[in-house]
Formats: structure tokens, C-alpha cells, sequence
């Protein structure tokens, strides 16, 4: 088996920082257009907060600097 290297690591890793940040842009825009009351409230909420996890994971991958 083999095992991956820390550059494809960070490299899957800002995959998921950009997915979580699709995500909320979309799961934002449903809330705001189809959804009222406490469910529109409560997926407001999870896109808020997949857009800050995918923020800190960008930022993290990008100052992290290069790797070998």
C-alpha cells in the first residue's frame, strides 16, 4: 500500500476547503431564495458555517508555505 505524500495530501485537503466553500455559496443561496422560518434558519446556519471551516482550511493550505 502505499502511502501519500505530504504535497498530495495538502493538495486533497484544499479539495475539501473548496468543496466546503461551494457548499455554503449554494447551501446560502437555497436559505435565501426557497427556505423560511426555523429550517431556512438552521441551514443558514450550517452554511455559515461550512463557509468559515473552508476558509480556515484555505488559509491554512496556503500558509503552510511549500513542501518538498
Amino acid at each position: 500500500m502505499k502511502t501519500l505524500s505530504i504535497s498530495m495530501l495538502m493538495m486533497y485537503v484544499s479539495f475539501v476547503g473548496m468543496f466546503l466553500l461551494i457548499l455554503a455559496m449554494g447551501l446560502i443561496v437555497w436559505s435565501r431564495a426557497k427556505l423560511r422560518g426555523l429550517f431556512g434558519g438552521i441551514i443558514t446556519f450550517l452554511a455559515y458555517f461550512c463557509l468559515v471551516a473552508g476558509a480556515l482550511i484555505i488559509l491554512y493550505v496556503t500558509f503552510s508555505g511549500p513542501t518538498r
